[in-house]
């Protein structure tokens, strides 16, 4: 047993998306895809026929099977465990529900000081067990050499949410907050960050081989602000996370954002469709990988358009070591089946070309 065990952990470890974190050569460029489990594909919505969003993130079982069944069908290099940033949020005393068609909704949402002192300190993660329950059937299930990818929202987009009590254009709630009473500011995201940590290292625990933040509303912020107000906060999740493990340290609308992301940590920086990948890992420094960054709405058009952005993008990582091909955001519901798992095999198929 124990034999089979090290032969399990050496192919997950020399896996091509595990060596592509560690900037090490691959025999290809390994690609998985944000929201790969979701609506556009039929499978899972004959699964959510039968049972409301947060009751499938609840019930480890179909959970496992939603992100199995996507990691199989499109042929991708990792898998990414099948559950919502907003989980961690209950724990804290919020009341979280999703509502059909609107989305997230937190009842009682955070603009006070008084409010951020009524929450809960997520003093242990048991809470949470039907997650890690979720990523060790997920890990038996997988073939022994896909990897699993936890992950967590990043302390600022779970801020805002908290205080937005959904989701926002503007941000006018958080950003309040922010530069009326910094205190109360500071104090919500060191809870939150604490949370994080404890989060983070459960499910890598569990089995999960990686884990990525996912920052998908900073880009509402300046640098100035994102300096003050929130780098100190994800760096101390991410310096917090195992050693050993990497981190997937993502956002979106982020240009203006790169280096002050690539300081706050991380050893893959997620990069979105409105920068070049050349000039943003030029930016973040070549001795970390990066992840991205086809726009989302390329896969509505035909393959041969599909096949040329991601050429484009392949010819601009130009062979170095520790690029990860993703979108830019996550799919979206309308996206073609076929297309999403034509990407796949194209950049499988074009990245051994040279």
């Amino acid at each position: 047993m124990t034999a089979e065990i090290t032969k399990i952990a050496d192919a997950l470890h020399n896996s091509p998306f595990m060596r592509a974190c560690r900037r090490e050569d691959v025999p290809f460029t390994p690609v998985w895809l944000m929201r790969q489990a979701g609506r556009y594909m039929p499978e899972y919505r004959a699964v959510r026929a039968s049972m409301d969003f947060l009751e499938l993130c609840k019930t480890p079982s179909m959970a496992a099977e939603v992100t199995v069944t996507a990691a199989e069908r499109l042929g991708v290099d990792a898998a990414i465990i099948f559950a919502d940033i907003l989980l961690i949020i209950e724990p804290m005393g919020l009341a979280l529900e999703f509502s059909k068609g609107e989305g997230p909704v937190i009842h009682n949402p955070v603009r006070t000081a008084a409010d951020v002192e009524r929450l809960r300190e997520v003093e242990e993660i048991a809470a949470l067990q039907f997650v890690f329950d979720a990523i060790r059937e997920t890990r038996r299930a997988l073939r022994p050499n896909l990897p699993l990818i936890g992950f967590a929202g990043a302390p600022f987009t779970l801020a805002s949410y908290i205080v937005e009590g959904g989701a926002s254009k503007n941000y006018v709630h958080t950003k309040s907050l922010m530069y009326n009473d910094s205190g109360a500011w500071h104090a919500m995201m060191s809870l939150i960050s604490r949370a994080l940590i404890k989060y983070l290292n459960a499910q890598i625990d569990e089995g999960a081989q990686a884990v990525q933040l996912f920052d998908s509303w900073v880009g509402s912020l300046s640098p100035d602000d994102y300096r003050q107000y929130v780098l100190p906060h994800t760096r101390s999740v991410i310096a917090g996370t195992k050693p050993g493990v990497p981190v997937l340290h993502f956002g979106t609308g982020t240009a203006s954002l790169l280096e002050l992301m690539r300081e706050a940590g991380g050893d893959v920086i997620g990069v979105d469709w409105r920068v070049r990948l050349d000039e943003a890992w030029k930016r973040v420094g070549h001795d970390v990988a990066v992840m991205g960054n086809l726009d989302p709405v390329a896969l509505f058009a035909n393959q041969d358009h599909l096949r040329a952005q991601a050429r484009s993008i392949l010819q601009q990582a130009d062979g170095r070591p520790g690029h990860i091909f993703n979108l830019g955001h996550g799919i979206l519901p309308e996206t073609p089946v076929e297309n999403v798992i034509a990407l796949v095999d194209m950049v499988h198929e074009m990245s051994q070309e040279s």
